[in-house]
């Protein structure tokens, strides 16, 4: 189901884009709109929750729960850090006097990074889930038995499969609007 999911959500990013490109190269009046710089932070911020996630599974595998905790909750504040930095370059953009009404490549920015910061509010529900528990399973034999209950082991495997898969999304989306607002 999640891969379907994410299926689904690659079909509206892509139907996004189409309509990006058909947009920009019909319109004779289309502004370029430098991106945000802080765009730049936010996607070093999104690349190393990924990393932070990965060290957090390799931990959990490995039985080091402290680890686990710890990297669980570094994930969780690298991705709430991300979509801060998000709202601060929208709120650039609002004040360079980029608003969707008035500006259709402003409008697609906000589009394309709202709708991914939507799907990373997906993730954080299920990182905070995932970090409260592991919080609540603090003594070694708890999270021990916690770890081993394979449907515990299956929504860590999912919780990072998403993780970078919106990390991953990211990454594109960041590329193809930095390519087409160069131009």
């Amino acid at each position: 189901m999640l891969r379907l999911a994410m299926l689904g959500s690659v079909l509206i990013f892509v139907f996004v884009l189409l309509a990006y490109v058909l947009r920009r190269h019909g319109d004779a009046e289309w502004d370029n709109v430098t991106l945000p710089r802080i765009f730049w932070l936010s996607t070093a911020v999104i690349l190393l929750s990924s990393i932070s996630l990965h060290s957090a599974k390799t931990a959990f595998r490995k039985e080091h729960f402290l680890n686990y905790r710890i990297m669980l909750g570094l994930t969780l504040a690298l991705g709430v850090t991300f979509v801060v930095l998000q709202m601060i370059g929208w709120n650039e953009m609002l004040h360079r006097g980029i608003s969707m009404q008035e500006s259709p490549a402003g409008a697609f920015i906000y589009m394309i990074s709202g709708l991914h910061v939507l799907h990373i509010l997906g993730g954080l529900f299920f990182l905070t889930r995932s970090f409260w528990e592991a919080l609540r399973n603090h003594k070694y034999l708890d999270a021990y038995v916690y770890s081993v209950n394979p449907p515990n082991q299956l929504k860590l495997n999912l919780m990072t499969l998403y993780w970078h898969f919106v990390d991953i999304l990211w990454i594109l989306l960041f590329a193809f609007m930095v390519y087409n607002h160069r131009r």
